[in-house]
This record gives structure tokens, sequence and C-alpha cells, in this order.
């Protein structure tokens, strides 16, 4: 048996969690439970699930991870405790970042999670300094259009000229809010990486790809995964893209006739949820 199948069923379930509280919290904008910007991962939950399940299996547990928003299921998927997010999202001072960060600004001190300043991209160079500063294994997680950033793309060919032990993540959902890539550049991601010297990969959000090229980068040495990928939702706020779009995390519930586990985990998070809300 792979490595990728032992762990199959590890990520369906991470993804599981993270889909059934994006679900939840989607109602909740609906309902005006929630009136803060929200910016939801549905979609593109099979990348955070995918790299936190496959460093567990390396035992790689000394990390240390910088998000933007749309980070909820890099939050989930990474072991952030659920309450903390819940209570975040609904303003409490118990939440994980005091209440004070909402949707776009998470913080997870107890698994080392750094949350996103506002400044789009600053994650980079933040992440890449952390990196330099202390030599423990990092990484940055960003979107396509937040990538495209000068410092962002500065910080790859620092890490590069200092070998540093990080991983850029593009999850890249070929959006920049309604924007598509080819209005707004003539360049990947992978490639400007390649150019500067750094070891990059071009991949699906298909977890067994995507676990098969994490397999051919070296946790010592920097490197970076553009993941063509999917969002769900809108931008900001409970909207569809499009109904028809195509919907991953569907596929795999398909795939192991096991829609009961999403719905378990649907149940598990309205449970927490009104428990939470209960407790401001």
């Amino acid at each position: 048996m792979t490595d990728y199948k032992k762990n199959e069923i590890n990520i369906f379930n991470k993804a599981c969690l993270c889909r059934a509280f994006e679900k939840k919290v989607y109602k909740a904008v609906k309902n005006k439970e929630i009136t803060i910007p929200v910016y939801l991962s549905a979609g593109q939950e099979y990348i955070a699930s995918t790299i936190a399940t496959y460093l567990d299996f390396k035992k790689q547990n000394e990390k240390q991870i910088f998000i933007q928003h749309r980070g909820h299921s890099t939050y989930l998927a990474f072991g952030g405790k659920l309450e903390l997010l819940i209570y975040e999202l609904l303003g409490s001072t118990k939440g994980c970042a005091n209440g004070m960060g909402g949707s776009a600004s998470i913080q997870g001190k107890d698994i080392n999670l750094f949350g996103h300043d506002g400044l789009m991209g600053s994650q980079g160079p933040i992440a890449t300094g952390a990196c330099f500063g202390n030599k423990i294994f990092t990484l940055c997680f960003a979107g396509d259009a937040a990538a495209e950033e000068d410092y962002f793309l500065a910080s790859i060919g620092w890490a590069v000229t200092k070998s540093l032990p990080i991983w850029f993540i593009v999850e890249d959902n070929n959006l920049s809010i309604l924007t598509e890539k080819k209005f707004r550049r003539n360049w990947e991601m992978n490639n400007v990486a390649k150019g500067f010297g750094m070891q990059s990969f071009n991949v699906d959000d298909d977890p067994k790809a995507l676990w098969e090229t994490l397999e051919r980068a070296s946790l010592n040495q920097p490197a970076l995964f553009n993941i063509n990928t999917k969002r769900l939702f809108w931008h900001a706020g409970a909207g569809i893209d499009n109904e028809k779009e195509f919907d991953r995390h569907a596929i795999y519930i398909d795939k192991y006739k096991n829609s009961k586990k999403q719905e378990l985990a649907d149940q598990m998070i309205e449970e927490i949820w009104e428990k939470c809300s209960k407790n401001l």
C-alpha cells in the first residue's frame, strides 16, 4: 500500500470537517447571524487537508504557518480549535484573534499559525523573514493574486538565495475577486519561481496528485506549489460563483460512498456552533 493510500481517508475526513464548517458559515451569513465580511474556502479544502495530512505522516511537527483570507480550512486542517474559530466569526473576545481579526485575520497560537494583516501578499515577506530568522520549516499560503505582488516575488528570490526551508503554497482559483488571470498577467507562478532557481510545481488540487508532488520536494529547501483549484463561494460573503462549478468534494463523497461522514460532520458543527452561540 502506498503512503497516499494509507492516508487517503484522513484527508477526506479533514475535508468533511472543513466543508461542514463552511456550509454552516454560509448559512449564518445568509441569516445575518454573521455580519462581518467572510472569505470561504469551500471548494479549496483539499489543498490544506492534503498538506496537513502529508506533514503529519512525515512527522514534520515543528512548523510555522502563514495564511491570508480564505483560510478557514487551513486553520482547521492543521488542528486549530473549532470553538475558537466559531467565536472569532461571531465577534467574541473568546475567538482565536480575540474577536478582532474575523474571517480575514485568523490566528492560531496553539498550532503556530499566523493570520493576515490585510495587506495583499504581505504574508510572503513576513513568512520569509520569520523563516530566515529561526530556520523553522515554514508554510506560506497565498492566492494567485496575492502572489503577484512585488514584495511576494522578492521573497521567493530571497528564500532561494538563503536556501530557506519554506514552501510557498499558491491556491490558484484563477480569480482576483472576479478578474481572471488572463486579464492580469501572461505568466504562471511556478515558472517565475523556477526562474529564481526555486524548485516549483504546477498541480491540480486532486489529493493523490498533490501528495505525489509533495513527495518530490525537500522539507529542507524552498519550493513553490501552484495548485489549481476552484472556489465554491464568492470572494466575500455568501454567494455562489456558479452552481454547476466543479466540486472535488462531491466526487470524493461519491467515491467513498460515504455521505454519512459528511452528515456527521455537519451535525457536529451545528451542535458546537449552537453551544458557542449561547456562550458568547
